[in-house]
């Protein structure tokens, strides 16, 4: 069996962040790292394959030159091997494009399981997992709590507001999973020596026979039509009391900002 875990290299949330002149994320002038939320889907598919037999991790990623970090964080969490879709053509592509190039990787890794975050950190938009299941073709179970596999069957409890579904899916299938699905592993030393030694594949459109004229920012479906910066934080209000006023005016506070 193999599975293939999405992952993706981004800005680090804990920094500034901005856009470049052609309204797309400035990722040269951030500090990038391994998408938190991708972590959740290697764990998940780590737990897959030692809980069965002669199970392949690969961890798939799509960007610059930069994202090898990504995949070098997941063979150090331990994954068997790489892929990474880097191009310069791909740049400024969306979701469509992202998953149509994400898409022709998966069909040449002939993967059984394929398995993603909830959403990306940097762009929180969530579909790239429903947009793989349809352009490949596969069942898409998304937003899962829990997931397991038996046989050819993938299961899975996606949790709401007020009740949890248990749903199947017989593979291959395309799988998303939550922060809730258990907590990702942290590489340990050994990890990090083994990753060193593991195949990383680099592939370009050009490999994958995407053409470069449907996708990158050009034949972006969607266009960032003016940025501004996140304006300063404003100083709290102090409430006093020294002449026994203090809870009125922090009912009056609350009441106002429709807190209470």
């Amino acid at each position: 069996m193999k599975i293939v875990a999405l992952v993706k290299y981004v800005p680090d949330a804990t920094g500034d962040r901005e856009f470049a002149d052609d309204g797309t994320v400035d990722r040269d002038g951030a500090d990038g790292i391994l998408s938190e939320l991708d972590e959740y889907a290697i764990e998940q598919a780590l737990q897959v394959a030692e809980n069965g037999d002669d199970v392949e991790v690969v961890a798939l990623t799509l960007g610059p030159d930069d994202a090898a970090d990504a995949i070098k964080k997941a063979l150090q969490m331990g994954a068997d091997a790489g892929v990474h879709v880097s191009d310069e053509q791909v740049h400024g592509s969306d979701a469509l494009a992202t998953s149509e190039i994400l898409a022709a990787a998966i069909g040449k890794i002939g993967p059984d399981l394929v398995i993603a975050g909830m959403a990306s950190t940097d762009g929180t938009m969530g579909v790239v997992p429903a947009m793989l299941a349809e352009r490949l073709g596969w069942p898409g179970v998304t937003l899962a709590s829990e997931l397991s596999v038996d046989g050819d069957t993938v299961k899975i409890r996606r949790d709401g507001d007020s009740a949890s579904q248990r749903i199947e899916a017989t593979l291959p299938a395309v799988v998303s999973v939550t922060d809730q699905s258990g907590e990702a592993r942290y590489p340990s030393m050994k990890g990090i020596m083994a990753a060193k030694k593991k195949p990383v594949d680099e592939w370009t459109l050009e490999d994958l026979g995407v053409d470069a004229g449907g996708v990158g920012l050009a034949a972006a479906r969607t266009k960032v039509t003016e940025t501004a910066p996140r304006p300063p934080k404003e100083a709290g209000k102090v409430v006093t009391d020294e002449d026994g006023s203090g809870a009125t005016a922090l009912t009056e506070f609350l009441v106002a900002g429709k807190y209470l």
